[in-house]
């Protein structure tokens, strides 16, 4: 992922360093295992805990050897002793490889959970500024009912929270070491070693392996990530909705630190919802990548490494770019601007046609039966629609309804506070 879009603390985690350190730190721990068995000599453990690892050594074996596991056992040989035959005894590389990625993976589980942490906290900041701000609900695009702006922000508050579940749950499948050597069998290195390093590591020892980690661990964790992707590019998609010159009902921030601050290279007046944008851009990157992840579970008999070459990408991009579009819809949520005059310009539109339905449901309560007071209803909204003629005039002036509806009960009818009277009900049910 280029590093526009990353954030520092998820680049640190998929950066090399990081990655050969846990490799190393499992090395380690398999010798210090080892040592527990009474295979090493406390005297070659001392030493071998010293390890270090230098990265020009590695490019240079790399480079004769094409092998990364190899170039590094190698590597980390070369400032060692003779004790340095005991690294890497009894393994093979996926037993450092993918006990080394189920690290990360958790690492960076926790960063994805403390980031949505924040939208969650973000989002329901602004859900209560806005619980009483009447706005016009859309389905299919067209004007529906009112309804409250904040519940819109509850929807996603709550939405975001079964992600932290998710997350939470999927931790646990993929907090999983495997030290069990060529194909699974632990013949060269027996289960103790592998018990003792997993729990050193704050691991559990997959039950059973071949020679990998099995890889509908890491589809799982992908499929979670593209789930978060998804809710985000929904969110955003209604940002740019609704920023829309047309409807224009909140912005990006604009122009503020750290913010876009111009919009076009030839249209001055331009205030693109461009953060937004990214987001639904990145969410098919990580939906996409979901689908590698997929692709990854069949393996040719105990493995092979087809997966590899592409799990190199798409596991750290997906982790990248999911922290990133979290960090910059909650900074959305923050510093939007939300402007309440032009909901309730919007509501207006039509001259009330957006309380059709309390009419027809009067109506209904008059005794008027639903398909005659749905007809009724519906001629005087397409007569308003068709002819741009406001809706509770037709409909004060319709004979019919005026026979079943006196003009103050007409006039009660056409009220946004009725469409909120709920709003503490459901605000109730998710904690606020």
């Amino acid at each position: 992922m280029i590093p526009r879009y990353t954030t520092k603390r998820m680049r640190e985690i998929w950066g090399e360093e990081n990655g050969f350190n846990l490799w190393l730190k499992i090395e380690i721990a398999a010798c210090i295992a080892w040592n527990k068995l009474g295979i090493i000599p406390d005297s070659d453990l001392k030493n071998i805990k010293k390890a270090t690892f230098d990265i020009s050594k590695y490019n240079k074996w790399f480079e004769e050897t094409k092998h990364d596991l190899i170039s590094f056992t190698r590597a980390i040989s070369e400032n060692l002793g003779e004790e340095s035959r005991w690294i890497h005894h009894g393994l093979t590389s996926n037993d450092v490889k993918d006990t080394a990625l189920s690290l990360q993976i958790i690492q960076s589980l926790d960063v994805i959970s403390t980031s949505l942490d924040e939208l969650k906290n973000a989002l329901k900041i602004r859900a209560i500024e806005f619980k009483r701000t009447p706005c016009v609900g859309r389905s299919h695009g067209i004007h529906a009912e009112p309804m409250s702006f904040g519940l819109k922000l509850a929807l996603w508050w709550d939405e975001t929270d079964r992600h932290m579940k998710r997350i939470k749950e999927v931790k646990k499948f993929a907090s999983v070491g495997m030290i069990s050597g060529p194909v699974g069998t632990h013949a060269s290195v027996p289960p103790q070693i592998e018990e003792i390093v997993c729990k050193e590591l704050g691991l559990k020892p997959a039950p059973v392996t071949n020679q990998v980690i099995q890889r509908d661990r890491h589809a799982d964790v992908m499929q979670r990530l593209a789930l978060i992707a998804s809710s985000l590019d929904k969110f955003a998609t209604e940002i740019r909705s609704l920023q829309r010159t047309e409807i224009g009902e909140i912005q990006e921030p604009f122009g503020k630190p750290g913010f876009v601050s111009t919009g076009s290279s030839s249209m001055p007046h331009k205030r693109n919802p461009e953060l937004s944008e990214r987001i639904s851009g990145l969410a098919r990157v990580i939906r996409s990548n979901s689908i590698v992840a997929l692709e990854n579970i069949p393996l040719w008999n105990e493995r092979d490494i087809s997966h590899s070459s592409a799990e190199r990408i798409t596991i750290p991009d997906s982790f990248l770019a999911t922290d990133y579009i979290l960090q910059t819809f909650k900074n959305i949520i923050n510093e939007m601007s939300v402007f309440p005059e032009k909901m309730e310009e919007n509501l207006n539109k039509g001259g009330g046609i957006v309380f059709s339905e309390k009419v027809m449901l009067s109506l209904v309560e008059k005794g008027v039966p639903r398909k005659e007071a749905y007809e009724m209803v519906q001629a005087a909204a397409m007569q308003s629609i068709d002819k741009r003629e406001n809706f509770k005039v037709l409909i004060q002036d319709n004979n019919l309804i005026k026979d079943k509806l006196s003009k103050s009960e007409i006039d009660s009818l056409f009220d946004h506070n009725y469409y909120l009277k709920f709003v503490d009900d459901i605000y109730g049910r998710l904690g606020f």
